[in-house]
């Protein structure tokens, strides 16, 4: 698979906030067929609302008569059970593969309708700077969901820090890091809590999502895999819809103000630390790398 890029990296039951984007009137997108455009209320879910290239992009989507709510999410594990439930029209947070774990857990069938970026997955330390200084028997933190779960893993056996009975696979647990051969002992917790963390442990995988408001720099990752592999494909974020959505087009309008618009791009690559790759991947390739990530996850139950 080759990524196409729309731009180039320098250098990815909790409480519910509502953050109002814009003045908002109207009924849903998904109330009355979603395929007018003009005057409609879109309710997307994200985790970072506050992330300032999401208000470029609501007042880019106003200019073309769709007003966008964003509704935020302190972590992962609410915005899929809320699209499908119907309190989201769409969200935007997740790689391919985390969606394929959820639809596969869930037997859901949400899917993904446009890509956003492919974000390095970093290892950060408040008390050490390089990884050489992080001791042997040291801990370094993992988010616990299984797909960030595995990533993160296989960043740390790159680094050097741990080494993988499996030899690294999309579905590796710390069940399979070999702590005879390997540098530091790994500790499993939410993603939104490793970059919190830090004081306690020698160091952490920290998702992009929670890198700046944790007050870390994507520059200071002492090491980050890269997004530009092959491998990486799973790994692309995207905008996930209800099936019945896919061809919706509202929302794929949105997907298109998301990867044309040069002020929304440029915000996103500030926002990332100049580390993201940008993409406008077809909806029907990144759809089949999502069919493939879920025949892989049910043939590894």
């Amino acid at each position: 698979m080759t990524f196409t890029k729309r731009g180039t990296w320098a250098a990815s039951l909790t409480a519910l906030a509502l953050a109002t984007a814009t003045a908002l009137t109207g009924c849903s997108a998904s109330d009355d067929g979603g395929d007018s455009g003009a005057d409609e209320t879109v309710k997307i879910g994200v985790v970072g609302a506050s992330d300032a290239y999401w208000e470029t992009f609501t007042d880019a989507a106003a200019e073309e008569g769709i007003n966008v709510e964003l509704i935020d999410f302190t972590d992962y594990n609410q915005p899929n059970p809320a699209l499908s439930e119907g309190e989201l029209d769409l969200n935007q947070f997740q790689h391919i593969q985390y969606l394929a774990d959820y639809n596969v857990s869930n037997d859901d069938d949400l899917v993904t309708i446009g890509a956003t970026a492919i974000y390095p997955l970093g290892i950060f330390s408040t008390k050490h700077d390089t990884l050489e200084d992080i001791p042997k028997g040291g801990t370094v933190a993992v988010p616990s969901d299984p797909s960030n779960r595995a990533r993160a893993l296989n960043v740390l056996q790159a680094a050097g820090l741990i080494e993988l009975s499996d030899g690294g696979t999309l579905f590796s647990t710390p069940d399979d890091v070999d702590t005879a051969k390997s540098k530091v002992e790994v500790t499993e917790m939410d993603a939104s809590f490793t970059a919190t963390s830090l004081a306690d442990v020698d160091a952490a995988v920290v998702n992009n999502d929670f890198v700046t408001d944790a007050g870390l720099e994507f520059s200071e990752a002492l090491y980050q895999d890269d997004p530009s592999d092959e491998g990486a494909k799973y790994f692309i974020n995207i905008f996930a819809a209800r099936a019945e959505d896919q061809d919706n087009e509202t929302y794929q309008k949105l997907v298109e103000i998301y990867q044309t618009n040069q002020d929304v791009q440029d915000g996103v690559m500030e926002n990332s630390g100049d580390s993201a790759i940008l993409l406008d991947t077809p909806a029907d390739e990144l759809r089949e790398i999502q069919d493939d990530a879920e025949a892989q996850i049910r043939e590894n139950q």
